[in-house]
């Protein structure tokens, strides 16, 4: 668990650009990575193995390994299948992550948790809501994170969802939960912290540039 204790009130970079756009590919992928641990990141996750084989061999901090795909009859995209789990772990992954809502799966939550285990890795379960983090750390998650949370609804709301955060932390359950989805400046990041979250992952506000200049772009336009 010496990664775990690591990760204690730190920053994780999740290094995914927009999909197809000027940054997918492995070189910018990889020196997104670096530029976030020169910035202080204390962890990184990291979309596919050949992402995470190029960035382990580079970087010395623990990697969050996911991998996403569509499949049919299924909304689970995040790490669903096992050879996803056998691919991230002799790519070099420390933590996989997976998809732990309760939704219609091809693969279960306990199975891909006992092989991510096998794999000696340590298994972080995607969850929308509480009960779904408290369902994956009764079978065996070594970490819950609220990275499903507003994404399995119609509409996504604008900010964190402290509520998950705060309920799971103060249910006295020693699973340590992360805190991920929308955290978009410092301040939230805080805040995450300060409600329980064990560690905040920021994706889209460090990396996403194409959005995040949209941002300013509206702000621009508003204010003309």
């Amino acid at each position: 668990m010496g990664i775990i204790k690591d990760l204690k009130s730190k920053l994780i970079v999740s290094c995914q650009p927009v999909v197809g756009g000027a940054l997918d590919n492995e070189n910018s992928i990889l020196n997104i990575a670096e530029a976030a641990v020169d910035g202080g990141a204390a962890g990184l996750r990291i979309n596919d193995k050949k992402n995470v084989y190029n960035i382990k061999k580079r970087l010395k901090v623990p990697i969050i390994g996911i991998k996403k795909r569509e499949l049919k009859g299924s909304n689970i995209i995040i790490t669903p299948l096992e050879e996803d789990v056998i691919g991230l772990a002799e790519s070099g992954s420390d933590i996989i992550a997976f998809d732990a809502t309760n939704r219609n799966r091809p693969i279960e939550i306990s199975t891909l948790i006992d092989l991510i285990h096998k794999k000696n890795c340590l298994a972080m379960a995607d969850c929308s809501n509480y009960d779904e983090a408290v369902n994956a750390s009764f079978l065996g998650a070594d970490i819950v994170a609220s990275t499903l949370s507003g994404y399995v609804s119609k509409k996504v709301p604008k900010f964190p969802d402290y509520r998950m955060i705060s309920q799971f932390y103060n249910s006295k359950i020693k699973t340590p939960i992360i805190a991920e989805g929308r955290i978009n400046t410092p301040d939230q990041a805080k805040k995450a912290i300060n409600k329980g979250a064990h560690a905040v992952v920021v994706g889209t506000a460090i990396n996403r540039i194409e959005i995040i200049t949209s941002w300013f772009v509206k702000g621009v336009q508003r204010s003309g």
